[in-house]
């Protein structure tokens, strides 16, 4: 099976006074199967958050390749980026990034919208999917800090994305509803056969991986995968 993502030799660096001084990615070789879901472990200002952006599309390398499915995401131009994370990508953030003057309704289906594919049917779906079908009429403010990271899981998923991109999806949370959480991701990972790339900086996330990575100095050091409970 060819890989859906394959990174190579890819370097981000950040430049300081004038010289390139910050590596928060350093020459990372990777091949990330379809389905195939990998946890980055690292603490705060390790490269997490520029790794996800990264392979998401919304930063280039420096140098090195990204591919997706065989394309090269450092040759496509502005545009045929934005599409590539509109239609591929979905992203879950720690801060849950839900749009307070929109209901629960409207934020699932503005990326619909942006689509062209407004379709209203499948947003209630998922909606209901995730445990919150009374809620498409209620704003964010109105949700608990789990309800509305369940709401963000499912806009997500709504337009059906080949790659789910967890940037600290429980740093906002406590430890019983960050479980429930990560149960929930899993799950629908499983259902929809999607990639799945979670970056945290804690172990509970692991046990739902079938790799995990620790990010030091900029690279990727294998960990052992831990059984559920350990």
């Amino acid at each position: 099976m060819a890989p859906l993502l394959r990174l190579q030799s890819v370097t981000k660096c950040y430049i300081t006074g004038l010289t390139c001084q910050i590596f928060p990615i350093n020459g990372i070789t990777l091949e990330i199967e379809p389905g195939e879901r990998i946890i980055l472990l690292g603490k705060s200002g390790s490269g997490k958050s520029t790794f996800l952006n990264l392979v998401g599309g919304v930063d280039r390398p420096t140098s090195g390749s990204i591919f997706f499915d065989g394309r090269d995401l450092a040759v496509l131009r502005a545009y045929e980026l934005a599409q590539y994370r509109r239609t591929q990508v979905g992203f879950i953030f720690q801060s849950f990034n839900l749009f307070s003057t929109l209901t629960v309704g409207e934020n699932l289906m503005l990326p619909l919208d942006l689509l062209g594919q407004p379709d209203e049917s499948k947003a209630r779906a998922l909606l209901e999917a995730v445990g919150l079908d009374g809620a498409w009429d209620r704003f964010p403010e109105q949700l608990s800090g789990g309800e509305q990271q369940r709401v963000a899981i499912a806009r997500a998923l709504v337009k059906g994305p080949r790659i789910i991109l967890a940037d600290e999806p429980t740093g906002n949370l406590d430890l019983d509803t960050g479980n429930d959480i990560l149960n929930l991701i899993d799950e629908v990972c499983r259902s929809t056969s999607a990639t799945l790339i979670m970056a945290t900086h804690s172990q509970e996330a692991t046990w739902l991986a079938d790799r995990v990575y620790m990010l030091r100095g900029g690279r990727f050091v294998e960990e052992p995968v831990q059984s559920r409970g350990e």
